[in-house]
């Protein structure tokens, strides 16, 4: 029979079981302390704590705020605690961490709950919400699996999370959070999420948006509202049931949201995503060129990286007039592509042009995929000469077809382009690019990076020369061929132009785009004048001195071009086209601002004389469908410009406020369109701006004025009232012949 226990035993026992619950109280103290102290592994310092790194989305704004778009590794966006819906705060205390307001980073009551869990067999989330904040700040590798590592992982998440709570509110901590957790399909935080799943903003995510997207963080796959909308929807209906029980949510309201489907507006995230895909492509790689050779830094010394660091891109850029300009696009290009495809109808497009489809082949990046794994010149070739599963960009949309990738180079190679810029000439600023039909399948942009002869936009530089050497737009020229010795070279003698007969006024010559009567002007002015005018007013591609340039011989880019015709509406001032406003850090912080400088290129009195001779090019020449068959009518003056073999189509437009250009045609000079009544600039390029142009009159919100363009205040001594210059020219005869 066992002896009762004394109570010295007892108070021996005790005394022992005290020591040893006071020595594991003072290990586990000392072990927390060295988890402190990173002897189990680097924990973050005091300054990372106070500046945490995520990978954080650049934004790429407008001038009135909108977002364009975004560069992103992880497509995260930051944003503040009253930009979050109440909602999505409720939705998430109630799930993830009911004492959240309440605890130092630590639930011990939720902590020690999960022990007696784990005795009856169920699983219960330990993880303060300020504890996954950790996890997900400041651990690369993530939840580890081995549970060894993941206790130890624990253990420092505890330490960080009471940093953390030292250092933020709660309502910064809860925000960190929101802003940095991965909701799935590349959207990060939760400003993604709202776009990418609900195509709106955090402050507007309803009850039944915020319990789905909170529930996503149960399990990404699993909880999916894509992948599985069955599993997403439960979930969301039991994250609002805890809603309820957190007084977050009445009955009422929760039977009726619970009814209600996901009412998913997905869109998938991609560094394309947005508007002005080209702009921001250009945009990129210019900031990039400016921080490197401003030694732009961050304040370790490190470059910015566009896709981490959170930047905040302010451009000239105006949402509306961006969207006009796409939409326009959009909507002439579909019936114009099928007038290019009808005009080849019954002929061979490819006789002749086995060079280029060859360069089209070299080009592609199938071809450089296929060198790179080492394959022959004949398996290539054979490669390209097998159907095979391709998409292929249409106006429909992308199709899926069974094709041989030697004709898709085909294909595209007989698909029109285009490319459109519209500026403020008072300003320099920027106001809309497009820069391609379709950026997924054509990157390369055709506003600043691609240059393509410029045709007969190119004449009212050489008529500027002219007017600022005496000439009248009423002095008259006959219309017939002109030879020009060129030294060191054959003589030129420009092509017609549709000679219309007989003697014309400068005037007319100009707006019936007549190339004789240019070629005249050229002889008169000669080449080097002219030359040095395009350079002057900002075009930076070469422009050889020969007299050919008068018709557009050479070569610039649709961005050079608008800034040049920017100085007829500027009043004779050139402004650098400018995209960039300011580019600030993730903390506001200023790093780069942009302003034009204004360079006089032209006598304010030349500029109002060249816009009342690009005016009459509306109302009676070549550029007479923008009123006639489109209805667009205001202050606009132009020119149209056709290239060799109709190669290049061209349609350049000023208005008080507003410069714009547009270029059509195929990536490759060789494929264009069989006649110039169906590929001249008239046909091809201005059913774009007067499509842009409507929609901008029509907008309420732009109010862009229809006043002319303002005489220079101490008048006009050029005479271009050709009533008034032929009673000049008269009375001037009359004199001569009474010896006056």
């Amino acid at each position: 029979m066992n002896k009762p226990l004394s109570q010295e035993d007892i108070r021996k026992y005790n005394f022992r079981l005290w020591k040893v619950l006071i020595a594991g109280i003072v290990l586990f103290a000392l072990f927390i302390i060295a988890v402190g102290f990173g002897l189990f592994g680097e924990l973050p310092s005091f300054r990372d704590i106070e500046h945490p790194k995520s990978n954080q989305a650049s934004e790429v704004v407008t001038e009135e705020g909108k977002v364009l778009g975004t560069y992103f590794v992880q497509n995260r966006s930051n944003v503040t605690y009253p930009a979050i819906s109440p909602n999505v705060i409720n939705a998430l205390i109630a799930t993830e961490d009911i004492r959240f307001k309440e605890h130092s980073g630590i639930d011990f009551k939720r902590t020690f709950t999960i022990f007696l869990y784990a005795i009856i067999g169920k699983k219960q989330g330990g993880s303060t919400i300020t504890q996954q904040l950790a996890l997900n700040l400041f651990s690369e590798e993530g939840r580890q699996k081995n549970f060894a590592k993941r206790l130890l992982q624990k253990f420092q998440e505890w330490v960080i999370a009471v940093k953390l709570e030292r250092n933020y509110t709660k309502e910064e901590i809860i925000v960190m959070y929101l802003n940095t957790v991965d909701f799935g399909n590349q959207a990060y935080g939760i400003k993604s999420a709202a776009r990418v799943y609900f195509n709106t903003t955090p402050d507007k995510l309803s009850v039944g948006q915020a319990a789905t997207l909170v529930g996503i963080l149960k399990g990404i796959s699993r909880y999916s509202p894509t992948r599985n909308p069955d599993r997403s929807l439960a979930r969301r209906n039991t994250i609002m049931g805890l809603m309820v029980k957190a007084d977050f949510l009445t009955e009422p309201d929760f039977e009726k949201e619970k009814e209600k489907p996901l009412a998913l507006h997905f869109s998938a995230a991609t560094v394309n995503d947005g508007i002005a895909p080209y702009f921001r492509a250009v945009l990129k790689n210019d900031i990039k060129k400016i921080f490197q050779d401003r030694s732009i830094l961050k304040s370790d010394g490190t470059p910015y990286d566009l896709d981490r660091d959170g930047l905040r891109i302010t451009t000239t850029i105006n949402y509306d007039m961006q969207v006009f300009a796409e939409e326009a696009q959009k909507e002439y290009m579909k019936t114009l592509q099928v007038s290019f495809n009808n005009s080849w109808k019954g002929r061979n497009p490819f006789k002749g042009k086995e060079m280029q489809i060859e360069q089209g082949v070299r080009r592609s990046d199938r071809y450089k995929a296929l060198q790179l794994e080492g394959k022959s010149s004949e398996e290539i070739k054979a490669d390209f000469n097998t159907p095979t599963r391709l998409s292929i960009f249409t106006w429909r949309g992308n199709v899926d077809t069974l094709m041989k990738p030697i004709d898709s180079v085909k294909y595209y190679k007989l698909l029109l382009r285009n490319a459109m810029m519209a500026m403020d000439p008072q300003s320099g600023y920027v106001k809309a690019w497009v820069g391609g039909i379709n950026y997924e399948h054509f990157k390369y942009d055709q506003v600043k990076m691609g240059t393509r002869q410029v045709g007969s936009t190119a004449k009212p530089f050489t008529y500027t020369v002219a007017i600022e050497n005496g000439y009248s737009p009423c002095f008259s020229v006959l219309n017939e061929p002109v030879t020009i010795e060129v030294p060191g070279s054959a003589p030129w003698t420009p092509r017609s132009s549709g000679t219309v007969p007989g003697y014309l006024t400068l005037q007319k010559a100009l707006a019936l785009s007549q190339n004789y009567i240019a070629a005249f002007l050229m002889k008169q002015v000669g080449p080097i004048p002219v030359a040095t005018l395009a350079k002057k007013m900002g075009i930076t591609s070469e422009v050889p001195a020969y007299p050919s340039i008068a018709l557009g011989s050479f070569d610039a880019s649709v961005y050079d071009m608008v800034g040049a015709y920017s100085v007829f509406a500027n009043k004779g001032v050139w402004n650098k086209p400018t995209y960039i406003l300011k580019i600030e850090d993730k903390n506001g912080v200023v790093l780069y601002s942009e302003k034009p400088i204004p360079v006089p290129a032209i006598s304010e009195e030349v500029a109002y004389v060249m816009t009342r001779m690009l005016r009459g090019v509306i109302t009676n020449g070549t550029g007479w469908r923008l009123a006639g068959r489109f209805g667009v009518t205001g202050p606009i003056g132009g020119k149209t410009g056709t290239t060799n073999a109709n190669s290049d189509g061209w349609f350049m437009a000023i208005t008080p406020q507003l410069v714009a250009g547009v270029w059509t045609g195929c990536e490759d000079r060789a494929f264009h369109f069989t006649s110039t009544a169906q590929g001249d600039g008239a046909t091809t390029a201005l059913p774009i701006y007067a499509g842009f142009m409507k929609r901008v009159y029509a907008s309420s919100k732009l109010k862009m004025s229809k006043a002319d363009f303002e005489p220079p205040k101490n008048g006009v001594s050029i005479t271009f009232d050709c009533n008034q210059y032929q009673q000049q020219e008269q009375k001037t005869e009359l004199d001569e012949k009474l010896g006056f």
